[in-house]
């Protein structure tokens, strides 16, 4: 066997595995966006009204639809967060103390020291339910900002497959152009 030809069935076995590969990763891909377009969907959450501000800043377009894409995830949990926020007088889960306060239980802020906490009929540390709505909140938000990240990788791996499919094409292509038998050569074992 020639070199030539080596070289091109290696050409053609390369050009073939990434033509395979890409049809792969693209039928993934296409499988991944649909699964997690799916999956947003069946969980039946919808867009407050256009008169709540948070919907008005984040989701002024989709007021009153269905949640069912990863963008509009995205700007679902961001709703959630401004919600939250105004639940906890504008604090964050970390500035805020795990225990309600014995001085002032309507006080967000609570405190970390048990001593200092209100406490139950059994003489225990009240939670500090504020705190603990960012406990559901980041729970939630992280499982819709997870369905925007999935449809995106899903766009990626589509993009990609594609670029293998075109790289494997042309590699094929390369392959027979560059160690393809020559008009000469051909025209001579015709003779």
């Amino acid at each position: 066997m020639s070199e030539g030809r080596g070289l091109r069935i290696g050409g053609y076995i390369s050009g073939g595995l990434l033509i395979f590969f890409g049809v792969a990763v693209i039928v993934l891909g296409v499988w991944g966006f649909a699964f997690t377009r799916d999956h947003i969907e069946r969980e039946g959450i919808s867009f407050g009204p256009i008169e709540d501000p948070a919907v008005a800043e984040h989701a002024p377009d989709w007021a009153g639809e269905p949640v069912d894409t990863g963008r509009k995830a995205l700007a679902q949990a961001e709703i959630m967060r401004e919600h939250t926020l105004s639940n906890t007088g504008g604090l964050t889960y970390a500035e805020m103390g795990q225990y309600q306060s014995a001085e002032n239980a309507s006080d967000p802020v609570g405190t970390n020291d048990p001593e200092a906490a209100a406490q139950d009929e059994n003489g225990e540390p009240i939670s500090n339910s504020a705190r603990n709505i960012w406990v559901t909140e980041t729970a939630l938000a992280t499982a819709l900002d997870m369905g925007f990240m999935s449809e995106m990788l899903a766009i990626f791996s589509i993009v990609v497959g594609v670029a293998l499919l075109l790289t494997g094409i042309g590699l094929v292509i390369l392959a027979k152009a560059v160690f393809g038998p020559s008009r000469t050569d051909a025209q001579a074992a015709s003779l």
